[in-house]
């Protein structure tokens, strides 16, 4: 058990890596100026060659690559002055001329805009983005299960090719795509029936203080759920029809067992592993995929902060909500694996 945890955590780091690596090239070649966005274009030629060099931009790539990962390292070198103690908050191990080898949490730099850490501004819009996936996940399981279950009770009927023919739809419809026509119907034309609006936030302040605003979780937890339902959908489908035709299932019917605790207690039960599995592996995926509906519905969370950062050329905080992302997608995905070897043994030897 210990060597196949490894085994996944080694697998998970070259992931970060190679996440790090593509995002950190692929940035570095987008056109633009991030220091002309910082200084503004009418500033002098000396305070932006000043900026570059306080950023280390004047470098060539893999010299910066290699700041990057020295500050992402629990481990690393830095020089021994008031300022890095300031930024890293490390624990001097031992020091060497004006180095100092230091044990510290990662660093992921401050805002090119804002001057502002990048780990604050990710645990400042992580729980917008961690209640959006979690609602989206909580709607597409609950009705997932509940219309594909419906559909394979009456296969073939005009009920299961409906649900069947939309399920294709929603897996076929681009997410962005799907949340602008959500928004315009539902937010815009509709408003005064459905009472939703097209941007809004978990949290709103008015006179009375904070105060939590659910209905504008709606709109943007459906757009994103529409996939995972889809797929949710299809696969209890398939897996209730193979589970009704099994042996003992017409010995339950033959017994004269109600045909809705056949259906509920033994048939759903036993079908419900290849959701459970497509279930614990979506919850970092909607994260991940919450970019644009966070951005269409003016959602704050770590998506619409690492569009804006895009457009604004805000390196730091690009490089520091992709990796944060990645790292909960490969979180998320080794406890997944872990549970499932301590389930099934069979599983540690692949």
């Amino acid at each position: 058990m210990i060597k196949f945890i490894s085994t996944r955590f080694l697998y998970g780091l070259l992931v970060l890596f190679g996440a790090l690596i593509v995002v950190f090239f692929l940035f570095n070649v987008l056109p633009g100026d991030p220091v002309a966005m910082m200084a503004g274009q009418r500033t002098d030629v000396s305070t932006r060659e000043a900026i570059t060099r306080e950023l280390g931009l004047d470098q060539p790539l893999p010299v910066q690559l290699g700041y990057y990962l020295n500050d992402l390292s629990p481990v690393s070198i830095h020089k021994n002055t008031e300022a890095n103690e300031k930024n890293y908050e490390y624990k001097k191990l031992f020091t060497v001329n004006d180095k100092v080898v230091v044990v510290k949490y990662p660093y992921l730099r401050r805002s090119f805009q804002t001057n502002k850490k990048v780990s604050e501004i990710i645990f400042e819009n992580l729980e917008g983005t961690f209640w959006l996936a979690f609602a989206a996940m909580l709607f597409a399981t609950v009705f997932g299960i509940l219309f594909g279950m419906m559909a394979s009770v009456k296969p073939n009927s005009l009920l299961d090719h409906s649900t069947i023919s939309l399920s294709v739809l929603g897996i076929s419809a681009p997410p962005f795509v799907m949340g602008a026509l959500i928004a315009m119907v539902f937010g815009y034309y509709l408003s005064d029936y459905t009472g939703l609006n097209t941007s809004g936030q978990l949290w709103e302040d008015d006179l009375t203080g904070r105060k939590l605003v659910l209905k504008n979780l709606i709109l943007p937890a459906f757009t994103l759920g529409l996939r995972p339902l889809a797929i949710i959908i299809q696969l209890t489908r398939s897996s209730m029809l193979d589970v009704l035709s099994q042996d003992y299932i017409r010995t339950a019917r033959a017994k004269g067992l109600r045909y809705y605790k056949i259906i509920l207690k033994h048939a759903l039960k036993n079908a419900l592993n290849p959701v459970i599995t497509a279930v614990s592996g979506w919850l970092a995926s909607l994260m991940a995929g919450a970019f644009f509906i966070e951005y269409i519905f003016n959602w704050k969370g770590i998506g619409s902060v690492t569009i804006d950062a895009v457009y604004k050329l805000d390196f730091p905080v690009v490089m520091g909500t992709t990796l944060f992302v990645a790292l909960v997608f490969i979180v998320i995905n080794i406890c997944v694996d872990i549970l499932y070897a301590a389930i099934d043994p069979r599983v540690r030897l692949h």
